[in-house]
């Protein structure tokens, strides 16, 4: 088929697999490496898409299954996709349900053909199928789209290589079913923590020849140096000429950490979840607004910053709105955590293509210091529960791993 898509690699980096290049769309080129916030209900959450471009976002993340459940693949094709419903310009990548629909443990049951499960909404029985994912998709319009996957405890082994097998087939069934030339199609690399699994993965789906490839099922309760031991032996079995996607990554570290391994686009909630929960990126490390040290903090969140939030409040008022439960506090903290992390990934890019990256990498470690490894995979384990969804949503008995709203 056909493909409007084309991925140039602009400079590689000497002294590690970081490099920059132009992944380009219908609607329009992606500068890569890239940070794509999430925005699951076709929103990130209290911004609106002029404030995303004027942050410098260049491409967003939304959600397959809850598209799906409400308002409907339909009606969002009616209004011309999710471009016009929502009224972003700018690229968008549509992830395919699988991870949703997997989450539900006790409310779903798998087979080849698919996925049967309930709607943590109502408990309305429904059917996802490779070819329905493909279908939903293809109505919502994304640019980038998924292929339907298995995602299961990576530590499993056992089921690890069952849910592989199938993860293939589906693959397979994906692309067939593809209908629309103006999507890019990845493939999910899965395998858990398994190298011989994950091999396995890169290899066969690389032969499928596919526009993109992601890797799934990592960054989810596994500790960090496990995570980087799958990347370092997953990425260069990946073909060099296509965009490499890590799901579900974006801490600032973890960001060069996979940028250092050769990962081209990255998603995550982190920091719009983070921003509701009052912590807030710095050069420094993390901080948190609860603190009553920033009670009467007069200057900003960070000295230099160039973000509206930045420029305009103080720590103290932002402590402040937290602490009175304001909608605004939430919008000015999201605004700030999305700009650290464009920005960010903005000085990446511009140090690869200057031949600076291990330099750059070296200044931001030496004042950056990272959430310690334990509180880590407790903040990878609680976004995966947020992914999933709480208990507070149960509908007829609906099981505690019932999905919720996201981000």
């Amino acid at each position: 088929m056909p493909t409007p898509f084309k991925f140039v690699i602009k400079e590689q980096d000497e002294s590690s697999g970081a490099r920059a290049g132009v992944f380009s769309t219908p609607h329009g080129d992606i500068p890569t490496p890239v940070f794509a916030p999430v925005g699951t209900q076709a929103t990130v959450k209290t911004l609106t898409p002029d404030e995303l471009t004027q942050l410098g976002a260049r491409l967003i993340l939304a959600n397959t299954y809850h598209l799906y459940l409400r308002p409907g693949p339909e009606l969002i094709a009616r209004f011309g996709g999710l471009h016009e419903f929502m009224g972003w310009s700018g690229p968008i990548l549509t992830d395919s349900g699988g991870f949703q629909v997997f989450s539900l443990a006790g409310l779903r049951k798998v087979s080849d053909e698919g996925v049967t499960f309930r709607s943590h909404i109502d408990g309305a029985e429904h059917f996802f199928s490779p070819e329905k994912s493909v279908e939903v998709q293809e109505q919502l319009g994304a640019d980038i789209i998924m292929a339907f996957d298995e995602c299961p405890d990576p530590i499993d082994y056992g089921y690890n290589r069952i849910a592989l097998q199938r993860t293939h087939l589906w693959a397979e069934r994906c692309q067939k079913a593809q209908t629309r030339a103006d999507q890019a199609l990845f493939g999910i690399v899965q395998g858990g923590v398994f190298a011989d699994l994950r091999e396995q993965s890169a290899r066969f789906l690389s032969r499928l020849d596919l526009p993109g490839y992601a890797i799934g099922g990592l960054s989810v309760g596994e500790p960090k140096a496990k995570t980087l031991e799958m990347l370092d032996w997953t990425v260069p079995l990946l073909p060099p000429d296509k965009p490499r996607y890590l799901m579900g990554v974006g801490s600032p570290e973890d960001l060069f950490s996979g940028v250092e391994r050769g990962i081209d686009i990255f998603d995550c909630a982190l920091p719009t979840r983070l921003a509701r929960n009052g912590a807030l990126f710095t050069s420094r490390g993390r901080i948190n607004l609860r603190n009553a040290s920033y009670a009467e903090a007069c200057g900003p969140i960070e000295e230099g910053c160039t973000c509206y939030t930045c420029q305009r409040f103080s720590a103290a008022y932002l402590h402040h709105l937290y602490k009175a439960d304001e909608i605004l506090g939430l919008r000015l903290n999201t605004l700030h955590n999305l700009h650290f992390l464009l920005d960010l990934m903005r000085r990446i890019r511009g140090s690869i293509l200057s031949g600076t990256f291990s330099e750059l990498k070296a200044d931001f470690a030496r004042s950056y210091v990272p959430v310690a490894d334990e509180a880590q995979r407790r903040d990878n384990l609680t976004q995966r529960r947020e992914r999933r969804g709480s208990t507070s949503g149960r509908h007829r008995g609906q099981a505690d791993s019932a999905v919720g709203s996201g981000d």
